[in-house]
């Protein structure tokens, strides 16, 4: 099985545990990447159609129920002769090697657990579902205080009348309770018994009543009060006692009534006001002792009283009867009634008597094969299976199983190990290292060991391994090795700053690093053409093929202009005038006429400073002999400042300065 995948998804990793009716695999659920459990019936009961439909049930029942603390059940299924449950995977040890390596467990502890126990087991209950196996077996630990059920393996639907009636006998003897014990019907206070035994062991570390068969441990489930826990440690308080008296009392009258009953109880069985209460005491009853009598030979005392009834009659009651009887009738029946007995006898005698299989499982062959022919059993049939748990010559398993009774001369197919089942390597070249381990670890390999080289393939991923793929191993036996990728080796990024198309193409080249040109933006001091500025950062570490993004100036931004049209008047200096301001003393207006000349042409100049002139020229030169008006335009860019100057006959007539924020 190991290796094996089954549904199509479960890949089988090993072996985690047996029951009466099947066997518990660990295994990998590859659609949902998790670790399952998946209990798998026994091969040499799948021809059976009675433990075929007990198992189906098992899966039906169990799968109604959810609750905190029993273990969930994912999937049921069937390939070919093999019928599975897929059920969660709880990483822990069983509730029973808990105890093994803890011992005793304090009132706080255990009654912690006890809570979460009979939660479940209520919670069962309300779905009309009897657990009948309650044990530390079946209960898992994940962690210290957390605890699950699992393996509701014999518990089935009340309403299932015809169910019950057959299986009603089924669990772990030193659990079972006495209704079970004596053959009848398991009730929902058959698992309250059996929650009152575990807490028994969960406070004291040993089981209330052991001996050396089953059927004297059910006896003294019958016959015997649960011992005091209080004896073998006074420091338990009363209150607990009483639980676990009250939760095993022999009739069930006396028991809890319910599951909530007992969690009710055990929530407030701490409480101080309760440490020192009353020892749970039942009912006084005369007829106590013969609730459940020893049996006894019936045959015998009823043979005494006859006798004593038939020595007790008179003889004058007797009519005499004086006649003479023949006798030799009496003596033929006699005869043939002492014959009758005798070949009883003798046949009793001759007939073969029934004898215990012996334990023989782990034994090696030989021994085993001495050990079953020295109780009187015949070596009827040998098989081998590969085996996990049993080295290669060990017995496995016996056909009947031991502790079943069989007669002196009877056959015993022995099932002996093979070794360990070998794995078929996978190729396991391209998947990733750390998910592969944890895959592997579950196989039981050799310590997993990994070389790590510089590749392309992205970081993690399996380069190659040894022993290579479809290769059988054993996993406890080898040693796994695997070289793999630590990705592209790495690089300092280079400044790519001011670098031209060209030289980032020849920088691509020589790096193996993939450069895009992201984007474009203006740039006053980087030409158009040339980077701007680059992600990563420079100086950073990269691998070859990763990529870096650049952005590439557009040049400078175009800015707005700014425009100031202005209208000058330029006024005509007239020399005439200003000699008649002077000689106006000597001219007589009255007498004499000035004579009317022409007038004198004066030169003009205009000077502009903006984004286009300078001052070192004019914009405009021109003669006016009369008042005249000029029109100009100025046009400046952001952060420019601008003006003009307009010139007479070589003098500064008008003139103005002004910046770009100065404008409208």
């Amino acid at each position: 099985m190991i290796g094996k995948r089954i549904g199509k998804r479960y890949e089988i990793i090993r072996v985690i545990g047996d029951g009466g009716m099947s066997r518990v695999y660990m295994a990998h659920d590859i659609i949902l990447d998790r670790d399952v459990a998946i209990k798998v019936l026994h091969y040499d009961f799948s021809n059976e159609d009675e433990l075929k439909k007990r198992f189906q049930r098992e899966a039906l029942s169990a799968t109604s129920l959810t609750h905190p603390n029993i273990v969930n059940i994912f999937d049921v299924g069937q390939e070919d002769e093999l019928h599975y449950l897929v059920m969660e995977y709880i990483a822990g040890k069983t509730l029973k090697d808990y105890i093994h390596t803890h011992g005793a467990l304090s009132a706080d502890h255990a009654v912690s657990i006890m809570k979460q126990l009979v939660s479940a087991i209520s919670h069962a209950h309300h779905n009309g579902i009897i657990h009948r196996d309650i044990k530390p077996q079946n209960i898992l630990m994940n962690g210290e205080d957390d605890v699950k059920i699992t393996d509701f393996g014999i518990a089935m639907a009340l309403n299932s009348t015809a169910h019950t009636k057959t299986n009603s006998v089924i669990g772990t003897v030193h659990y079972l309770s006495p209704e079970q014990a004596r053959g009848g019907m398991a009730t929902k206070r058959s698992d309250i018994y059996s929650l009152g035994i575990v807490f028994y062991e969960l406070l004291t570390g040993e089981l209330p009543f052991s001996a050396e068969t089953a059927v004297a441990i059910a006896l003294k489930h019958l016959q015997e009060e649960t011992p005091s826990v209080r004896e073998q440690y006074p420091e338990i308080p009363q209150s607990v006692e009483n639980v676990i008296l009250k939760a095993t009392a022999k009739d069930s009258f006396y028991r809890y009534t319910t599951a909530d009953e007992m969690y009710d109880d055990l929530l407030t069985v701490l409480s101080p006001e309760r440490l020192n209460e009353s020892k749970f005491a039942l009912p006084f009853d005369d007829d106590k002792t013969m609730a459940i009598p020893v049996i006894k030979d019936v045959a015998k005392s009823a043979v005494v009283e006859d006798t004593m009834k038939i020595d007790s009659v008179k003889p004058e009651l007797v009519a005499p009867v004086k006649k003479k009887k023949k006798k030799w009738p009496y003596v033929l029946v006699s005869s043939i009634l002492l014959l009758a007995l005798l070949v009883f006898f003798l046949v009793m005698m001759m007939k073969p008597k029934e004898i215990i299989v012996p334990k023989v499982v782990g034994e090696e062959e030989l021994v085993a094969t001495e050990i079953l022919e020295k109780e009187g059993f015949v070596i009827d049939e040998r098989f081998e299976e590969t085996s996990d748990e049993y080295t290669a010559g060990q017995v496995i398993k016996t056909v009947p199983q031991a502790g079943k009774k069989r007669k002196e001369g009877d056959g015993v197919k022995l099932f002996i190990s093979a070794g360990k089942d070998p794995m078929v390597l996978s190729d396991y070249t391209g998947r990733n290292f750390e998910a592969t381990k944890r895959f592997l670890d579950g196989y039981g390999f050799l310590p997993i060991e990994s070389v790590e080289v510089y590749s392309d393939e992205p970081k993690g991923t399996i380069l190659s391994q040894q022993p290579e793929a479809d290769q059988s191993v054993i996993p406890e036996e080898t040693e796994l090795i695997f070289t793999v990728s630590k990705g592209k080796e790495l690089q300092s990024l280079d400044d790519l700053s001011g670098m031209s198309a060209k030289q980032l193409e020849e920088y691509a080249k020589k790096s193996g690093l993939k450069i895009h040109i992201v984007s474009e933006e203006h740039s006053d001091k980087v030409d158009k053409g040339y980077v701007v500025s680059q992600k990563p950062s420079k100086g950073e570490k990269m691998e070859k093929g990763e990529r870096v993004d650049v952005v590439v100036s557009k040049g400078p931004a175009s800015k707005p202009i700014k425009l100031l049209v202005k209208t000058v008047m330029i006024p005509y200096d007239d020399p005439e005038e200003s000699t008649d301001e002077d000689d106006g003393d000597e001219i007589d207006s009255e007498t004499e006429t000035k004579p009317q000349l022409e007038p004198i042409p004066q030169k003009v100049q205009i000077y502009i400073q903006d984004r286009t002139h300078t001052m070192n020229d004019p914009v405009e030169e021109f003669e006016i002999t009369e008042d005249t008006t000029r029109k100009f335009t100025i046009e400046l860019l952001e952060g420019e400042r601008g003006g003009y100057k307009i010139m007479r006959d070589q003098t500064v007539i008008e003139e103005d300065k002004f910046n770009y924020t100065d404008l409208e």
